[in-house]
């Protein structure tokens, strides 16, 4: 069973440990948290969990970092044509509004997935693609750190878990 609620995520599938930014994560793994193939996922409205390639497997979704590595342009859902405001765009749109933060994850090739850590959605605009001749949706995420860890670093953390045992995901700056 998976699921999130509040600052706690449950997964099965791994042993308990610590993990951080940059951790490789399976696909079978990353699909107890996010259900769907698509890149944003929300369950009535609430974003849940959201993907990136950078638009480097899927030019279609160019998603780049912004002036540093704790800002990134996320690009909305509608593969083809001009992005609508649907289910999915709205769910970024609530997050913002809700200022919860969701993990975010990285294809980097076929079933390897990379752990950016947790973002919140701070705005969201809706602007022309000169490369790809359409309307679409940009939102600008911002990593989350919410404590200072025991080094004295700032760090944001969540809990699942995994076959019964306790897990943490853990951003480390």
């Amino acid at each position: 069973m998976s699921s999130i609620s509040g600052q706690n995520i449950i997964m099965n599938g791994r042993s308990s440990r610590a993990s951080s930014c940059g951790e490789i994560f399976t696909w079978n793994e990353i699909s107890e948290i996010h259900k769907v193939r698509n890149g944003i996922y929300q369950r009535n409205g609430k974003l849940i969990s959201l993907l990136t390639d950078f638009g480097k497997i899927n030019p279609c979704y160019p998603d780049f970092h912004g002036e540093t590595a704790n800002t990134i342009f996320y690009t909305g859902a509608g593969r083809r044509g001009d992005q609508k405001l649907d289910s999915f765009n709205r769910a970024m749109f609530n997050a913002a509004d809700s200022a919860h933060a969701v993990p975010l994850f990285n294809k980097l090739s076929v079933g390897r997935w990379e752990f950016l850590g947790f973002w919140r959605v701070l705005e969201g605009k809706y602007i022309f693609d000169e490369a790809r001749q359409r309307m679409v949706w940009k939102f600008k995420l911002e990593r989350q750190f919410k404590q200072k860890n025991a080094a004295g670093r700032r760090s944001s953390r969540k809990s699942f878990q995994t076959r019964g045992e306790e897990r943490n995901l853990e951003i480390i700056d």
